[in-house]
């Protein structure tokens, strides 16, 4: 008989591997969450819904109004999408309709990922996910942080939010990988690891510390790629690359921009100025040289169209693992470390 926790844990797996959505005005359409700047990209969609019921309901012919209603919809998007600030593009990170890690994993890999578990040291974290997968014919060890797409799975998940036997389970699949000469594929999401008193008790900066360390001379290619949120230690436990690319709407820094806000000025209200001053977006990233590039979104986002989404991602860690696979592991790992020994260098 298998127990309640083994029941609950598959119940919540199956869960995650299928989004349920209910329905609105539209039964063709799912609902979708709106962020504050968004309003008015809602109200058009809403008149738009209404436009087509009412051609749908009666005789009226409304196909006119309702081309109308698109056109100024299309224009409304790009004047928004066009023009987002730092805090903007965080929050479309965090959009609560955007694809996590798992449904990337099963949609990259056509359903041929196969999970592993257990650090073999303390216990399975389930912020932290990993396995192998085909994407393109190729084989990879796949691993990322797993947020959860409710509350009940956020709990289960941590948020995302890894415990040192997370990052212990994550090199323990990369030094597999290494051993039977396979690519690494990181996906980042997460706003940081744990920072919880077990946590630390565990070797929380540790268990970060010697991933970085093993991963900057790890045999093998590694490509790393932030899908939301890429915060601090957190991210860099597993995002010491050969190749690093963003999402276009996604951030990756030292700290959240709440965080600093609440450092620096005592109080959350400044976190679009912080926003901006930690030059977070990916923009900036790749201007500073910090990633290699920038893998472009749908406009609205990566929840809008997410199988463009998810060809793109496939497409660039195609295009990386060409680039590294002809590489003796001398050259890999020297071209590696003279990647990351160049960061933070500058002239006057």
């Amino acid at each position: 008989v298998k127990s309640y926790q083994q029941i609950k844990d598959k119940f919540i797996k199956f869960n995650e591997n299928f989004i349920f959505v209910t329905t609105n005005t539209n039964p063709n359409k799912p609902i979708m969450e709106y962020l504050d700047f968004e309003l008015p990209i809602k109200e058009l969609e809403d008149q738009l819904d209404k436009c087509e019921i009412i051609g749908q309901e009666s005789d009226v012919d409304v196909s006119n109004t309702c081309k109308q209603i698109e056109k100024k919809l299309e224009e409304t998007k790009k004047k928004i999408y066009k023009n987002l600030t730092a805090w903007q593009r965080v929050q479309l990170s965090r959009h609560p309709n955007r694809p996590y890690t798992l449904e990337h994993i099963t949609n990259i890999t056509n359903g041929t990922f196969l999970e592993l578990f257990g650090d073999r040291n303390f216990k399975d974290d389930k912020a932290m996910i990993g396995g192998l997968g085909q994407i393109n014919g190729q084989s990879y060890m796949i691993i990322g942080q797993q947020k959860g797409i409710n509350t009940k799975m956020r709990q289960y998940r941590n948020f995302g939010m890894a415990n040192p036997e997370g990052y212990r389970k994550a090199l323990r699949l990369m030094k597999m990988a290494e051993k039977f000469n396979l690519p690494v594929l990181t996906l980042i999401d997460t706003p940081g690891a744990y920072p919880g008193l077990e946590a630390e008790e565990r070797g929380q900066g540790e268990a970060i510390a010697r991933n970085i360390f093993e991963m900057a001379r790890l045999k093998t290619p590694i490509i790393s790629i932030i899908i939301g949120e890429g915060a601090s230690g957190g991210a860099l436990g597993i995002g010491v690359g050969d190749r690093v690319y963003m999402l276009e709407n996604t951030w990756y820094s030292v700290i959240s921009p709440e965080s600093c806000s609440s450092i620096l000025w005592r109080s959350w209200e400044y976190k679009e100025q912080a926003a901006e001053a930690l030059k977070l977006t990916s923009f900036d990233m790749k201007k500073q040289k910090l990633i290699d590039d920038i893998i472009p979104e749908p406009l609205g986002g990566a929840h809008y169209d997410k199988e463009t989404t998810f060809k793109s991602v496939s497409e660039y860690v195609t295009k990386a693992f060409n680039e590294l696979k002809d590489l003796s592991t001398k050259d890999l790992v020297a071209q590696r470390m003279d990647k990351y020994s160049k960061m933070g260098e500058f002239k006057e």
